[in-house]
């Protein structure tokens, strides 16, 4: 698994969403190594990670991202969400404080929780990449992108990015959708202990601002809203990147 450390400070983390890699944080990791000791990781089958065929399973990827890491905080986007949350749920010793960015312990709705996209939704992606792989991820950009105040811009960004460490495998994209459409950590949200930041996308369309509020309740929290879509860290790098230092500098 590749994972890239640059700046200096207290150890942080960070977990790209589906399809991506760590470059997608770029400027908003400019921002955050003025103050932290960035540790970028490109899960498996994604980016430089593209041939590493360990699971996405969030409980096996967290234990082995925290072997190859040192104890600090985790900052999980999307479904490096997942994976950041199952880890302050089984090793909390290890993580320090949790950020959690446009994410949420379910994602796809039911009837006990109407705060997630619908139930058809990763499925028809799934179907999509063998008929368009490209065309697929393409459109889960503009999903991304859709209710930010700049979304053509972010969409560019999204897609300039996307492919830049060549194109993540198919069975990894594949396994990711089964995650986002299965994984439930609803429950586990009251013993969760470690302190955490919950971000949120005003206009996200597909992790609704209500969903990550409750999370951040429920796991006594502390909950920033901010105007954007899925990606808020593409168009509002440097105020997030001071929320998330004034967090740290709060921690124990």
């Amino acid at each position: 698994m590749h994972i890239e450390t640059r700046g200096s400070g207290p150890d942080l983390v960070m977990l790209h969403g589906w399809a991506m890699h760590g470059g997608i944080f770029a400027p908003f990791a400019e921002a955050l190594a003025q103050h932290f000791r960035l540790h970028l990781v490109d899960l498996p089958g994604h980016g430089f990670s593209r041939d590493d065929t360990g699971t996405l399973d969030p409980a096996d990827c967290a234990r082995r991202i925290a072997e190859a890491t040192p104890r600090g905080i985790w900052l999980g986007w999307s479904l490096g969400g997942l994976v950041a949350l199952r880890a302050a749920l089984d090793r909390p010793d290890h993580i320090r404080g949790l950020v959690l960015v446009a994410s949420s312990p379910r994602f796809v709705v039911r009837a006990d929780w109407p705060e997630g996209v619908a139930s058809n939704v990763f499925g028809e992606f799934a179907a999509g990449l063998a008929r368009d792989y490209r065309g697929t991820i393409e459109r889960f950009l503009a999903l991304e992108a859709l209710g930010s105040d700049q979304t053509r811009v972010e969409l560019r960004d999204l897609k300039a990015h996307v492919f830049e460490r060549g194109e993540p495998a198919r069975a990894a994209l594949e396994q990711g959708l089964r995650i986002l459409d299965t994984v439930d950590l609803r429950e586990d949200m009251a013993r969760l202990t470690t302190p955490s930041l919950w971000i949120a996308g005003r206009r996200d369309r597909l992790i609704k601002p209500a969903a990550m509020q409750w999370a951040a309740a429920q796991s006594r929290g502390r909950y920033v809203e901010c105007n954007s879509g899925h990606a808020p860290f593409l168009a509002h790098a440097k105020p997030l990147a001071d929320s998330i230092t004034a967090f740290a500098a709060e921690l124990p």
